[in-house]
């Protein structure tokens, strides 16, 4: 699967936004989980299956959370349920890069509303990321004027994942 041309296989839906004013949240998630599980979980063990678990990492991952507690949308018609953009707290799922497997890092408080333990940056993702690609997280660069500048501001890979 990983090896697949990508470019050939794809799967339309009308929308992938969960405010309560793009789509039903609870009807979008009835029809676009269970295709996501599968397909996850077969690039996974297709990964594991061929030995290339070492050198190909997956992540998913959004650029935020989604709010807690389910809303109804906005002022618009019809007012169904979603959820909006939430960024005290997300979930990133990541497998392979020869990384730990098999474990939880970090927890959120019981509502899944806000870091409780173990709290990180998306910066330290990232900095695992490239400590996995043999790029140095503390590298400077030179923007136009000269000025130097860092790769990554901040951020320290996460120990629990190497």
């Amino acid at each position: 699967m990983v090896t697949l041309d990508w470019g050939r296989i794809s799967r339309k839906y009308p929308t992938w936004d969960d405010h309560g004013d793009a789509q039903h949240i609870f009807n979008a998630m009835k029809s676009r989980l269970p295709i996501y599980d599968r397909a996850i979980t077969a690039l996974i063990e297709d990964i594991f299956q061929r030995g290339l678990d070492q050198r190909v990492l997956v992540i998913a991952t959004g650029e935020f959370g989604r709010t807690p507690k389910v809303n109804m949308g906005r002022a618009k018609t019809p007012l169904w349920p979603g959820r909006d953009h939430w960024p005290g707290a997300m979930s990133v799922l990541v497998s392979g890069g020869g990384w730990k497997m098999g474990h939880v890092v970090g927890q959120t408080n019981r509502k899944g509303e806000y870091p409780a333990e173990r709290i990180l940056d998306p910066n330290d993702l990232v900095a695992t990321v490239y400590r996995f690609l043999g790029i140095d997280p503390g590298t400077m660069m030179v923007d136009h004027r000269g000025r130097p500048l860092p790769l990554l501001p901040s951020g320290e890979p996460i120990r629990e994942l190497l």
